[in-house]
């Protein structure tokens, strides 16, 4: 009930900082739909989320990680799906799937979780009945990580999801119990493969977004690819410590109950709301990390770690983006960005979390603690 209270208290905040932002630019003449439509969007989408929450805390997630050729091929064919109906919706990444002009979801999101229960099924399987630490081993994790990963890359062009996808790959062979000289092996491969990654799989778009960040002769006005990320950080200043009056007219730019909603609260109340969103999110990362760490169940400490490290990750890249020290990679802020499908797998990945807390300790474990 803790995990649950919390993940409503940041979607309830996160609804309604979405709510105050888009009327704000609503009022001020930009081009964003009413927002009621977000409202509601966000509402329905938080109920759906809360019954997935119960659904996986109720289903043990044994259950799930046997089925894991299934989930393997739901995430194949979620990508597969993308190459035949995605859209970019102007974004350049070819990752959302729609049904009219109402009804759509971000396959990426789904995968996310999906791929976090079927590596820690593999890496539970390896720890237990092989040796985690052999050349096969990871041969064996490193193919399921690259399929995935590059697929989102070659399909959908998601840095952000691709992205995510490796941070959760990396702490996840940690918590396992990966020795450290296979990371340096692992990031020495990794170094000698940007210049092929960089030369023929990136596009130019991509490229300059990764590198505005740090390199000011890539958009020396500010008004191209820096345009968000300097218009994000106005917003942020101008809430300076307990957010604008209501006499000030409002910074617009897109994506600022989206991806740039942090800046948005910044804006609206301040230092003092940034702080609680943080605060907010790292008792949940706390709380995922400490019932990981107390189930006794290698697979069940790795479900938790996953979820974890995508929330860990998700607010440290987001919030860089929108203070201008990350790249603009279209991350989404847990439970506080505007997007259905964000919010409702989010509540599923929490519900993976409260039913490992759910479950019964194995005895000896039990006895221990």
């Amino acid at each position: 009930m803790f995990l649950l209270i919390m993940c409503c208290i940041c979607a309830i905040y996160g609804i309604t900082m979405i709510y105050v932002v888009t009327s704000g630019m609503h009022s001020a003449g930009a081009n964003v739909s009413n927002p009621s439509k977000y409202l509601i969007v966000q509402i329905f989408s938080m109920f759906l989320g809360i019954g997935a929450f119960v659904l996986l805390t109720v289903i043990d997630a044994d259950l799930l990680g046997n089925q894991w050729k299934f989930l393997s091929f739901i995430n194949i064919a979620l990508l597969v799906a993308l190459v035949i109906f995605g859209r970019d919706d102007g974004t350049g990444n070819k990752s959302w799937i729609r049904f009219g002009n109402i009804i759509g979801f971000q396959p990426s999101e789904i995968i996310k979780v999906i791929y976090i229960i079927v590596a820690a099924k593999q890496m539970t399987y390896l720890k237990e009945y092989k040796d985690l630490n052999s050349f096969m081993s990871l041969v064996q994790m490193a193919a399921h990580f690259m399929i995935i990963f590059g697929l989102i890359v070659v399909v959908s062009s998601d840095l952000g999801s691709a992205s995510i996808i490796l941070c959760i790959f990396i702490t996840m062979m940690f918590a396992a119990g990966v020795k450290m000289y296979w990371f340096a092996i692992g990031g020495a491969v990794v170094a000698a493969s940007v210049p092929l990654l960089w030369n023929y799989f990136l596009k130019d778009y991509q490229k300059k977004r990764l590198v505005a960040p740090y390199d000011p002769t890539v958009d020396p006005s500010g008004d191209g690819i820096l345009w968000q990320t300097n218009q994000s950080r106005l917003a942020l200043a101008s809430g300076r410590f307990s957010g604008i009056d209501s006499d000030h007219r409002p910074v617009i730019f897109t994506g600022k109950h989206t991806d740039f909603i942090f800046s948005g609260i910044g804006e609206t109340l301040g230092m003092i709301g940034c702080l609680i969103v943080l605060l907010l999110l790292v008792i949940i990362i706390v709380h995922c990390i400490r019932v990981g760490i107390h189930s006794g169940r290698t697979f069940d400490m790795l479900l938790c770690m996953g979820v974890a490290s995508s929330v860990i990750f998700q607010t440290l890249i987001n919030v860089g983006m929108c203070i201008g020290i990350t790249p603009v990679i279209g991350i989404t802020l847990p439970f506080f960005s505007y997007g259905g499908s964000s919010m409702m797998t989010m509540f599923a990945a929490m519900g993976l979390v409260s039913g490992v807390k759910y479950k019964p300790k194995p005895q000896l474990f039990s006895m221990m603690y």
